[in-house]
């Protein structure tokens, strides 16, 4: 494929290297509005052509000119903005070098490292002579960074680095491991505190609680540790953003909670002056400490849902293999995967993954493609055969040429497309952007227009009262919510698609496929297997079919006519044993003829028997009927007189009907376009279910085919496989493309099915629709919960305001609505397509 790729250059005019495309895994994002400042802060560096956040995944995907902005660079950039960044596939080596002599040769060194492909960071120390390189191991492999070290003149000695580990994952575990400590600190002190604070919040509980735990001064030292070291992750948070003049989810917690606890921290230190000043005696300590304690454990659960939605993701890059059993001067060697070069022979015992992807140079097996194809049946390989890397091994040896290595094999454009596609924005997250812009400083507005409004005019003591409803208002709202309304869907969305064999090559295309009308199909190679078949064997009196066949077969045999093909395809798959023809000839534009067993036999088309005054008789209705099927008629003459008629055509696939009939079920109209004569096309129409026909649409105007239909009001969704389809491919609103037809195709598609089974188009409409649907109740819920909850926590319900909300069960309420967005998006892991 041509895209751009993750950290690879893009070639440009002259063949200089345009621009990149680098992930960057961002910590510390914990709304919409921060997604929303990280952007801009890469988007306001020079170089940069585009820059988009993914709230779900933690992961900013940044397009860049290479020749002005540097990958350091772009991680200063969001360090800068207050969250800490790093390319999100990265592995470090450290390349022991010589030959260096001078601080030059240390500029040089790191210069020419930093210019080869995939490259993140190089750091050459002259006093140790040694060389860290951070890089993508799915773009360069460790050989190739040696070679660019030999290349600037210097020499690499056997590596003596550690490899670098799974950055994503180990950021994961240390992230959950310091959010489980929080809450496990949190959860202890808030315990203690809310069992001190009975007296104070019910009176006639004092008896329950030990009475030193019931002093102020206690109590202010028992929530300090709640207060700044469970909480101080939100301090931070706030510092960082408000220092660039910005607000989030963090600013709202850290102001409310400090509120609480400063106003009781002045009342137990100070409480007569305060108090002399006309401030309601009231410690808020319970409130602090439990508000932190339920927002970190909801950031813990959420956390661990969310590392749930990637695991489609994880399970593909857990089909890897390892290490390949590669021969090289004739001996088998043990090496990683990424060092494997195309041409490579590589060796696979049973039981093993295939390393990468080639075709077999000798031995046979049966291997496990359900990683593939979702089918749990083994198929056999045999030299000439293409294979495929993550699939296993079964039952034989095999030795096989690596034709795709790297970020070129299967399995790694999968799994690439699948990480673009959850990386991309929807169109619809656009508006949730805007809103989530303007939303932190509504809620600071509102929240401070509830206390201005209730401290006059509230019921007393009125201060209490406002400081309340200041407090609730900050906590309970959660711009967390709508920032992964969207992405968590889309996640998990492309991830079970992938899981299915249905890729989709970004957001918008998911987006757009649950709105499609018209659904047209290409003929050959999509509809149809896309090669002839023997499918009808006519006799008359007097011949058998197997020896009839034999002969016929036998004949073709010295035959390149796509036609004598079939036929020989056809007789070997029923056993035939065919034999060596004796004066063969054939006759252009007419057929073949030769001696079989002693029999002169002529094979071909009306016109040639006719010419060799064959009579056809009563075999001319036969071939009537099987032309109106759509099949190819072959008249075969034996000794002069005619013996029978064969019939060739090219065949549905098995499950072409059934997902046409799924299809007009779903309320799709359903088109067939080919550039086959109108008889043979509204044959295979026919057969397929499918009631309009576009028939003798010449190539180059398949696309004005499709734009007719759009010009109609349809929304289209085009599906093909060869090159001659992807102009209309591109045209379609949703091109689809069958992944056993060309790149070329696959690379003008939005979808591509990894499998030639038809039913994945319906699986793709409609996982299309279920994620769609999915982020509406996302962001109904996340909207609805604002907008009913925020007047609530203000106090428009003032006569039931004691009932229905206080600041802890804001803190408890706004935990949740995060979590049950994600676990929304969770049940799409569950998708099964509607049955008929």
């Amino acid at each position: 494929m041509t895209e751009e790729l993750r950290g690879v250059a893009v070639p440009g005019e002259g063949g200089a290297a345009a621009t990149r495309r680098l992930d960057l895994r961002v910590e510390g994002i914990s709304c919409a509005s921060c997604v929303r400042r990280v952007e801009q802060v890469l988007a306001g560096v020079p170089g940069v052509l585009e820059a988009t956040v993914n709230f779900a995944t933690g992961k900013a995907t940044v397009t860049y000119e290479p020749d002005r902005v540097k990958v350091p660079e772009l991680v200063a950039a969001v360090s800068a903005a207050g969250y800490r960044a790093a390319p999100a596939e990265s592995t470090r080596v450290i390349l022991p070098v010589r030959g260096m002599t001078c601080a030059s040769c240390v500029r040089r060194l790191e210069e020419a490292l930093s210019r080869t492909g995939g490259v993140h960071h190089a750091a050459v120390n002259l006093a140790t002579e040694k060389a860290t390189v951070d890089y993508d191991p799915g773009v360069v492999s460790v050989r190739a960074l040696e070679q660019a070290v030999r290349d600037a003149g210097y020499q690499v000695e056997a590596l003596a680095a550690q490899a670098g580990e799974d950055r994503e994952r180990a950021a994961r575990e240390r992230s959950m491991r310091r959010l489980t400590w929080d809450f496990a600190v949190g959860a202890f002190f808030t315990t203690v505190v809310l069992i001190g604070s009975l007296p104070h919040m019910y009176p006639p509980w004092a008896g329950f609680a030990p009475h030193i735990l019931t002093t102020p001064l206690v109590l202010l030292f028992l929530t300090a540790p709640v207060q700044f070291g469970s909480g101080w992750r939100f301090y931070a948070g706030a510092y960082a953003a408000l220092r660039h003049g910005a607000a989030d989810m963090n600013v709202l917690v850290a102001l409310g909670t400090t509120t609480a606890w400063t106003y009781s921290a002045a009342m137990t230190l100070f409480p007569d002056f305060l108090t002399g000043l006309g401030f309601p005696y009231q410690l808020y300590y319970d409130v602090a400490t439990v508000i932190t304690t339920l927002i970190v454990l909801g950031r813990l659960l959420e956390a661990r849902a969310r590392g749930k939605t990637s695991e489609a993701i994880r399970k593909l890059m857990g089909l890897q293999a390892k290490t390949a059993r590669v021969i090289r001067d004739g001996r088998e060697v043990d090496i990683a995967v990424a060092d494997v070069e195309v041409g490579d022979l590589i060796l696979v015992r049973p039981g093993e993954r295939v390393p990468v992807d080639g075709v077999i140079v000798s031995g046979r097996s049966t291997l496990d493609e359900s990683m593939l194809t979702g089918e749990s049946l083994p198929v056999e390989r045999s030299a000439g055969d293409k294979v495929v890397g993550a699939t296993i091994n079964k039952t034989g040896t095999f030795t096989f040429e690596a034709t795709r290595v790297g970020r070129d094999t299967v399995l790694a454009q999968i799994i690439r497309l699948v990480e673009e596609a959850q990386g991309s924005k929807a169109p619809i997250q656009r508006l949730v952007d805007v809103v989530a812009a303007y939303f932190v400083p509504a809620v600071v507005g509102t929240a401070v227009l509830s206390f201005v409004l209730w401290f006059l005019f509230g019921p007393p003591p009125t201060f209490i009262f406002a400081l309340t409803t200041f407090i609730a208002v900050l906590i309970i709202a959660c711009p967390c919510a709508l920032g992964l309304a969207t992405p968590t869907a889309i996640q998990v969305g492309t991830g079970v698609g992938a899981e299915n064999g249905i890729l989709f090559k970004g957001t918008e295309s998911l987006e757009t496929a649950h709105r499609v009308q018209a659904v047209v199909f290409d003929k050959t190679g999509t509809l149809t297997e896309g090669k002839p078949a023997l499918t009808d064997v006519v006799l008359r009196e007097g011949f058998g079919e197997e020896e009839f066949l034999r002969w016929v077969a036998s004949v073709e045999s010295r035959s390149e006519h796509p036609l004598g093909e079939a036929v020989v395809a056809g007789a070997r798959e029923r056993g035939l044993v065919l034999v060596e023809p004796e004066e063969f000839e054939a006759v252009p534009g007419r057929g073949v003829q030769a001696r079989v067993d002693g029999r002169a036999l002529l094979v071909g088309n009306r016109l040639f028997m006719d010419e060799r005054q064959v009579a056809v008789g009563d075999l001319e209705e036969d071939v009537q009927r099987l032309s109106n099927e759509g099949k190819t008629p072959v008249f075969v003459a034996v000794d002069g007189l005619a013996a029978g008629v064969l019939a060739v055509a090219d065949t549905l696939k098995e499950h072409s009907a059934e997902a046409v009939r799924e299809l007009r079920r779903l309320g799709l109209e359903v088109i067939m376009m080919t550039g086959d004569n109108r008889r043979t096309a509204e044959a295979v129409a026919r057969k397929a279910g499918i009631q309009r026909v576009l028939a003798e649409v010449l190539p180059e105007h398949k696309a004005r085919e499709v734009k007719r239909l759009q010009e109609e009001g349809k929304i289209v969704a085009m599906v093909g496989d060869g090159l001659n389809d992807a102009p209309a491919l591109a045209q379609a609103n949703v091109g689809i493309a069958i992944g056993t037809g060309t790149d070329v195709a696959m690379e003008a598609s939005d979808v591509t099915l990894i499998t030639g089974d038809l039913r994945g188009v319906v699986k793709a409409i409609q996982l299309s629709k279920a994620t769609i649907g999915m982020i509406k109740q996302n962001l109904f819920w996340a909207f609805a919960y604002n907008i009913v909850l925020i007047p609530v926590a203000a106090g428009v319900f003032y006569p039931f305001y004691g009932i229905l909300l206080n600041p802890m069960l804001a803190a408890a309420a706004m935990a949740f609505s995060s979590i049950s967005v994600v676990l929304n998006s969770l049940r799409l892991r569950w998708f099964k397509p509607a049955p008929a």
